[in-house]
């Protein structure tokens, strides 16, 4: 089967064909590094690190960008009209530049612990600054753009009505019309300077308090968001590219206005297919401060949050979110991901078994059974090219489970499938477990509490057997004081417990 891709452009599944042939360029929006990463950025993270690493497979060499936006940021539509790496810095009394690195530094610790794989180029909007600057004039001197008071606004009534001719309105992504759009634009500070309220700022003046700012041609200023992208996308994946990934939430107004951005000064639609994932809530809300459910993931990774029951591994994480279809809405909830951390153990308890079964020349002695088996592997490769149906990936794995258990535990016996078919199992179980979908062994932390515990208790037990009381006691006092309860049993046997 070719490789699907639902194209939200079009709102219909597309077979992939690169610009190029071999090689794919994709670009993801990155994160507004003003803040620690939270849970809303493992989704869109681990989506496109899993498409990342199929296109790989596959053959294609990929040129991954995924950016930094390390300035600016002023959000128009729908968000609060601020510099957030500005207002951020003046609250932690930090350099806006020592806050960026602070929270670039934590986010690519949390990428780690999810195993996603590095970009290939990974640009930050402050090093961008003249490409952005380039673009905006060669926007301006098309006649799209208009220049007041020093800010620069792009002219989205000129756009749309010479564009729409080519079948490229603005609104073409998103599904809004102009009235639409108008109707859910927000009055913020100098709408007045606009020539109407759906424009949008490519350059802003920046006032006298404002602290990151650059010297332009209208004077200084800073970036507006969306200009940033169209740049650094422009200039390492050229004038058009094979992807654009990112959160739904970004079709408008963010791709919106990247597609009209580009369109204008590229002379051609930007991206073939747009990729976006769906969004996530918690506990069926949807993630935001006025709920109060915002979690970081360093929250999440040590379960410090009030929503959270427990710590939840990066891979349980990566696990469950892996477990629905990218484009569909997703619900965190501490029951879901206690379920899914069973689930992750019990996947790969089975793997590892099946790892460990030598493989000699046999034929099956339940051919349907291994002819089942057979077309449910094969089902791997279908589904993931599917427009990377990980879900079905995963349940089809489940089917095959119990079999590998009844094989390790010698309720079936080892011949019932054919010596080929457990090599395509082990094969295949390898290559998406953990070359595709990027699962790592998670580590019980449990096991390893009552194996050093056990470990003390054994040590314990002899001092007393050799009456070292005094190292039996310190043994006993010093676990309490870490909040461990020491029990001696009647039979001899000693149970512990957090006090």
């Amino acid at each position: 089967m070719p490789l699907k891709i639902y194209n939200s452009l079009t709102r219909n599944k597309e077979v992939f064909t690169a610009l190029t042939q071999g090689y794919v360029g994709m670009y993801v929006c990155g994160p507004t590094v003003s803040g620690e990463s939270h849970l809303g950025h493992a989704r869109p993270y681990i989506t496109f690190d899993v498409v990342y690493r199929y296109l790989k497979h596959v053959g294609y060499q990929v040129r991954y960008v995924r950016n930094i936006t390390d300035a600016g940021h002023f959000e128009e539509e729908g968000r609060a009209a601020e510099d957030k790496i500005s207002t951020k810095a003046v609250v932690e009394k930090l350099e806006p530049m020592e806050l960026v690195q602070k929270y670039t530094n934590l986010f690519h610790w949390a990428m780690k612990q999810f195993n996603n794989i590095e970009p290939t180029i990974e640009p930050t909007a402050t090093g961008h600054i003249v490409e952005q600057i380039t673009m905006i004039q060669k926007i301006i001197a098309d006649g799209y753009a208009y220049v007041v008071n020093g800010s620069v606004y792009f002219d989205v009534n000129k756009y749309n009505t010479d564009f729409s001719k080519q079948g490229l309105p603005y609104g073409i992504l998103s599904g809004r019309n102009l009235e639409e759009q108008l109707d859910t634009t927000r009055i913020l500070d100098n709408q007045e300077e606009k020539r109407n309220k759906a424009d949008f700022a490519l350059w802003k003046n920046a006032p006298p308090e404002h602290i990151m700012r650059w010297q332009s041609p209208w004077g200084e200023g800073f970036p507006g968001w969306h200009i940033e992208c169209s740049a650094m996308a422009t200039k390492y994946l050229g004038t058009q590219f094979d992807i654009h990934g990112g959160g739904m939430d970004l079709q408008f107004p963010h791709h919106e206005c990247e597609i009209a951005q580009s369109t204008v000064c590229n002379h051609t639609a930007p991206v073939r297919y747009w990729m976006h994932n769906n969004m996530i809530t918690i506990n069926g809300r949807k993630m935001g401060k006025s709920y109060n459910n915002v979690i970081k993931l360093t929250e999440l990774f040590t379960g410090n949050h009030p929503l959270l029951k427990q710590a939840y591994h990066p891979m349980t994480i990566r696990f469950f979110i892996l477990q629905s279809h990218y484009r569909s809405t997703l619900d965190f909830g501490n029951e879901a991901l206690q379920a899914s951390e069973k689930a992750l153990k019990r996947l790969w308890e089975a793997y590892k078994n099946l790892q460990k079964i030598v493989v000699d020349k046999w034929d099956a002695t339940d051919m349907a059974l291994d002819e089942k088996i057979n077309k449910q592997i094969a089902e791997f490769t279908e589904f993931i090219e599917d427009d990377f149906s990980t879900a079905k990936v995963l349940a089809n794995m489940f089917e095959i489970v119990p079999i590998i258990n009844s094989i390790k535990n010698k309720q079936l016996p080892l011949h019932t499938l054919s010596s080929n078919t457990i090599l395509l199992m082990q094969q295949q179980f390898q290559l998406f477990i953990e070359n595709i979908l990027g699962l790592q062994y998670q580590e019980d932390n449990n096991d390893t509490i009552d194996g050093v515990l056990q470990l003390l208790i054994d040590i314990r037990k002899e001092a007393k057997a050799k009456k070292d009381f005094v190292t039996s006691d310190k043994i006993r006092n010093e676990l309490a004081q870490l909040g461990i309860q020491l029990k001696d049993e009647k039979d001899g046997t000693v149970s512990w417990s957090f006090s």
